[in-house]
């Protein structure tokens, strides 16, 4: 198929990014650039990983020769007859022709670094702005970029300079282009390692300590004490602002130039404070004798980007808020239901939506309870230690990649094996899973980073536009890096395996890094080992030690006292608000069980049966309740009507499915 598995995945791909933006951003209410912004990013990033495995498996099909000489003989064991045959290399079907990959990667990567070094910069800072016009968020924009683009300017200058001056090179685009990509390169190695280091060791540890339903529990009341306090910082923080929008709002009258303005930030507003502010402001008339104190512009763009901000943070720590609530109610039904004989899960609180059809055939209280009891912490286990075999692999190969001779990469002895025997669909598979594990290990670690509240990836619609540029930036300085790392991990990197064999084409795109001797020999073998370092850093929780010696707390351990202390106090927080969610739920329960009794008795003061008018209701109001609240209302039922009627009565039986 020429060229068709390149097409196929190109379109597969671009569902990916959609999928990630959809649950960490919000189509309606984020800035159209933004989301166009990140999305590219993503996407550009995501096609070098899946297409990477596609452009090794066609050197392979190039190179060995694609014909070779094999001996036969014939059948008579006694007079062997050397024959020459031809051994024919069949093109696999997600072969691509030559001429398609140059073009394909070269497009993919000057984008995606065009986009990080310049466009994403300056679409982060007009996304932020404070500013009430488009040229004047271009303008503010342009101001705080002044020093990144500066320094920008110096790299360039020294650049031509190192070209100008260095006796070997002469200053050509090429050359320019070789020392461009080898810096940007660099600088994503420095960071790729530092990331991949942690996750290498945080993502086995994280499936490993979800099968513990304890530490998980304490872990939560952990996050639930710190959310608490942020959530407590950001109803403060947004008070304060909208007290502040509140006397702005209130010096300014309608016929003021500056009106404009304060409406802008009003619709920024909750819409109860909204509203609000309107009425006061129609009742209250100007009093022109009165001297008014009337706020700057620069005050406005300031006070603007403030509400911004705390509205941001209000609504985050909301949804994150409820979303704890839930897990940790989850966790302490799992531990009621560890010790429940009759293997059916019992849920504490009914779900506001009701089960789906595989939730009512399939996933059943009986199916929930084995896995949510049993099989759940199985699976996680032998999942940690799958993905920990993999990342000693990874350490492995990252210390001995540079030896060829013998080769000691465990990624290019797999690779050079089923090249030998032509496998390209293994060469595809196992390039695919590696550079996806590397992928995660980095990603993941971009994903859950968290730089106070700069730079925070929210699930559920709830990260702002900064943030959300900000991961495409990393995703475009980071990928690169990482699949030319890998492509040295399987010795098809000539610049660093020093082997005279055809270059895949996203390597030709990079340049031949041998002119720069001293990052080619040194930088790229040596600094990767460094992973060693921050893997056992990482495995003894070093930086979670230095965090929460610095004022920040981290979950540790039980037997800190800090921790213990959080635990604690998180624990009481959720027996309050699983006392409160009870209390509303028992109330709406009674407001139901009151609007029965009073429709049935409505109806039976007519003279009409009770049994007609019971059944519909009771078909029509209780489509999935619990079994003991159906019992309870059935049971009162009964009894009212026994009491007014005395009479032969009879009621569904609360014991059926029904």
């Amino acid at each position: 198929m020429s060229g068709g598995a390149l097409g196929i995945e190109i379109v597969l791909v671009f569902f990916l990014p959609l999928f990630l933006l959809h649950r960490y951003g919000h189509f309606r209410k984020q800035h159209p650039l933004v989301l166009f912004g990140t999305l590219l990013s993503w996407y550009l990033c995501f096609l070098i990983v899946f297409i990477l495995p596609l452009d090794v498996s066609t050197v392979c099909c190039s190179y060995p020769p694609i014909v070779s000489h094999v001996r036969l003989t014939t059948r008579n064991p006694g007079h062997p007859t050397p024959l020459s045959s031809l051994q024919v290399c069949h093109k696999p079907w997600s072969y691509i022709p030559d001429g398609i990959l140059p073009v394909f990667w070269r497009v993919v990567y000057w984008t995606s670094q065009c986009l990080t070094w310049l466009l994403l910069p300056f679409m982060q800072s007009y996304a932020s702005s404070g500013g009430f016009s488009i040229p004047g968020k271009i303008k503010t924009a342009l101001i705080e970029n002044a020093i990144y683009y500066g320094t920008y300017l110096v790299i360039f200058c020294s650049l031509l300079i190192y070209l100008a001056v260095h006796p070997q090179w002469q200053l050509t685009w090429q050359g320019l282009q070789t020392i461009s990509i080898a810096a940007a390169n660099t600088w994503g190695l420095f960071l790729l390692v530092l990331l991949l280091g942690y996750g290498l060791v945080e993502i086995p540890c994280l499936y490993w300590n979800s099968s513990r339903h304890g530490y998980l529990l304490a872990k939560t009341y952990f996050k639930a004490a710190k959310l608490a306090k942020e959530k407590s910082d950001a109803e403060e923080n947004m008070d304060d602002a909208m007290e502040e929008v509140a006397n702005v709002n209130e010096s300014i009258g309608y016929g003021h130039p500056l009106r404009i303005s304060i409406d802008t930030i009003l619709r920024k507003c909750p819409m109860e404070i909204q509203e609000k502010m309107v009425r006061l402001n129609t009742e209250d008339s100007e009093d022109e004798s009165t001297q008014r104190t009337y706020p700057s512009k620069r005050s406005l763009v300031k006070l603007h980007k403030q509400v911004i901000c705390a509205g941001q943070r209000h609504s985050q720590t909301q949804v994150q808020w409820a979303i704890l609530l839930e897990e940790a109610f989850h966790l302490e039904d799992v531990c009621k239901n560890e010790t429940s004989t009759s293997h059916q899960f019992v849920h504490s609180f009914l779900s506001s939506q009701p089960p789906g059809w595989l939730g009512k055939y399939l996933y059943t209280p009986t199916i929930e309870w084995y896995w949510e009891c049993v099989l759940r912490q199985w699976c996680y286990r032998l999942l940690a230690l799958l993905l920990s075999l993999l990342s000693v692999a990874v350490v492995w190969s990252e210390c001995t990649f540079f030896s060829t001779h013998p080769v000691l990469s465990l990624f290019a002895i797999f690779i050079q094996l089923a090249e030998s025997d032509y496998n390209y669909l293994y060469i595809e598979m196992a390039c695919f899973v590696s550079i996806l594990f590397l992928c995660v290990c980095v990603y993941s670690t971009v994903f859950r980073i968290r730089v106070f509240n700069y730079y925070y990836l929210v699930p559920h619609h709830q990260t702002d536009a900064y943030s959300l540029l900000f991961s495409g930036m990393l995703f475009c300085r980071l990928t690169p890096p990482l699949c030319l790392n890998f492509l040295g991990l399987i010795h098809m990197d000539a610049s660093i395996s020093h082997q005279q064999r055809i270059q895949t084409a996203y390597t030709t795109i990079m340049g031949s890094m041998r002119l720069l001797s001293f990052i080619a020999d040194g930088f790229y073998i040596y600094y990767p080992m460094l992973i060693v370092l921050l893997c056992i850093a990482t495995y003894c929780s070093l930086g979670t030690r230095c965090l929460n010696l610095l004022g920040f707390p981290q979950y540790i351990s039980q037997s800190d006292d800090l921790t213990s202390e959080l635990v604690e106090e998180g624990r009481e927080l959720i027996r309050r608000e699983r006392r409160n969610r009870q209390r509303s739920e028992d109330a709406e329960s009674r407001k139901r069980v009151s609007a029965v009794l009073s429709y049935l008795e409505s109806s039976l003061d007519t003279g009409e049966d009770p049994i007609s008018m019971f059944t519909p209701l009771h078909s029509q109001t209780m489509n999935h309740p619990p079994a003991h609240w159906v019992h309870c209302l059935c049971k009162m039922l009964r009894h009212e009507v026994s009491l007014r009627y005395r009479s032969r009565i009879s009621f569904p039986n609360p014991g059926c499915k029904n």
